[in-house]
């Protein structure tokens, strides 16, 4: 079985911001070599995520209001940011979106659904966070 551990490294310029990484994520997959087995893509941080859907501008704005709706940016809303932090939303965002996927390889190549994408989801940006690929197979 072989094993392939990439990292991926973002800084957005916004505290929240959604970035399609399915060419690095095929890359890391094609430098792995790996024929038949799976990549698991993971946000390495709690308040970022990992997910795959569509790359559809309308459609990422409509997640973005959606989080802020239901869980809206307010310093006094939320007890963890009686820490000192000011971020107890970003974490409740990305449990909603999750911390990872997993995506079958098949003759070398993700095994993806029509329009599916991995997306790296940040929810309290502005600075380095990683992502972490890992890709398993034969």
């Amino acid at each position: 079985m072989k094993t392939y551990r990439q990292e991926l490294w973002f800084n957005t310029k916004s505290r929240s911001e959604f970035i399609n990484i399915t060419p690095q994520v095929e890359e890391a997959v094609k430098k792995s070599g790996v024929k038949e087995g799976f990549c698991l893509v993971n946000a390495m941080h709690i308040t970022a995520s990992v997910f795959i859907n569509d790359d559809e501008d309308g459609l990422h704005q409509d997640f973005a209001d959606f989080l802020e709706k239901m869980v809206p940016y307010d310093l006094k809303k939320y007890r963890h940011n009686l820490t000192g932090e000011d971020n107890g939303d970003s974490h409740i965002k990305r449990q909603l979106f999750g911390r990872e996927v997993v995506a079958a390889i098949t003759k070398g190549a993700l095994d993806f659904g029509p329009w599916e994408q991995i997306f790296y989801g940040e929810f309290d940006g502005r600075r380095r966070k990683r992502v972490l690929i890992k890709v398993i197979g034969e």
